[in-house]
């Protein structure tokens, strides 16, 4: 979440115009996150979010979002849900942006997890799993490895302002990962970018998942990889270490909702590897390309070096959980 469209109360308030949800009682910008501009509403007392789509979320996409949102939500999954609009959409047009109003989840983010919150986090991220394999909906995965060589190119020549051997060990990872990805494991819609500020907790009881403008179809395995690099390191960014009781407890909560093969398992040294690539390069170019005058708190793309190292290090999935 973040703010590069700048709203006023008089601009809400024509945006809740296209909506039957009553009077605006006040309203506040959200500044964590990148991708796309959020403001918190509280409308007749309720609370609601107003997302503005930015430039990285393709218009044709929408339609997805908002189908998956609302079908979790249907299946008692803890996520927003999709308000609808006078015409009967989730979808509304303002100033030549797409915005999006969904349901308030109560609860927030915790920067520290412990064990038992992972454990949670594995349970809830196989019911996802369990119900998006079933969704007849799609939507392929723009950031998949296929990118990741293109991506690269376009920050290669100044990424060394970030990290002078950042060039080189992009370099070595993405050749190694190319070689090793796996071709056929099981897939379906993942969440694809399950990070601590994605997860809100309720008096330390998860209470529900945000942000799914990332979700696409690709291996579940994939997923689990991408919630080990985002949950499971500790200590400052120069010191981090990969916690195997965290990761061994979102494995155990995981399992019990949806067994992994064999194949799975194999892969994830390889799948972790790839996702710590595919966020390292993300965040060098939004740290290379930051946008003038927007309210963003840019990630810091070098703790995922550390994650690269260990990922590289690895033997195989019983470095991960035994």
């Amino acid at each position: 979440m973040a703010v590069y469209t700048q709203l006023n109360q008089t601009k809400i308030e024509e945006i809740l115009s296209n909506y039957s949800l009553g009077k605006l009682d006040s309203f506040k910008g959200i500044e964590e996150g990148i991708e796309n501009t959020n403001y918190f509403l509280s409308v007749n007392k309720k609370k609601l979010i107003l997302t503005v789509y930015e430039k990285r979320v393709k218009t044709e996409d929408l339609p997805f979002f908002s189908n998956l949102m609302s079908s979790l939500n249907k299946a008692n999954f803890k996520c927003p849900a999709p308000v609808l609009n006078n015409n009967n959409s989730t979808i509304t047009n303002f100033e030549d942006k797409k915005l999006m109003i969904v349901s308030f989840l109560e609860g927030k983010a915790k920067s520290n997890l412990s064990p038992d919150n992972c454990k949670a986090i594995g349970i809830e991220t196989a019911k996802m799993h369990e119900l998006t394999k079933n969704f007849k909906i799609k939507r392929q995965n723009d950031l998949s490895i296929n990118s990741w060589r293109s991506l690269f190119d376009t920050v290669k020549d100044q990424c060394s302002k970030l990290h002078k051997d950042l060039p080189t060990l992009i370099e070595e990872n993405l050749n190694s990962v190319e070689k090793k990805w796996p071709k056929d494991l099981p897939k379906g819609i993942i969440h694809a970018d399950l990070f601590h500020d994605n997860i809100f907790f309720n008096k330390d009881e998860l209470s529900g998942i945000i942000d799914f403008y990332f979700s696409c179809e690709d291996f579940f395995a994939f997923e689990i990889a991408i919630c080990f690099n985002a949950l499971c390191f500790d200590g400052s960014k120069e010191n981090l270490s990969f916690n195997v009781t965290k990761a061994k407890h979102f494995i155990d909560g995981y399992s019990s909702v949806r067994k992994l093969s064999s194949s799975e398992k194999q892969s994830i040294k390889v799948l972790s590897q790839g996702a710590a690539l595919r966020f390292l390069l993300t965040r060098v170019f939004d740290a290379l390309n930051t946008v003038e005058g927007a309210m963003v708190k840019v990630k810091d793309p070098i703790e995922y070096l550390k994650r690269l190292e260990f990922h590289k290090n690895a033997k195989n999935h019983e470095d991960y959980f035994f």
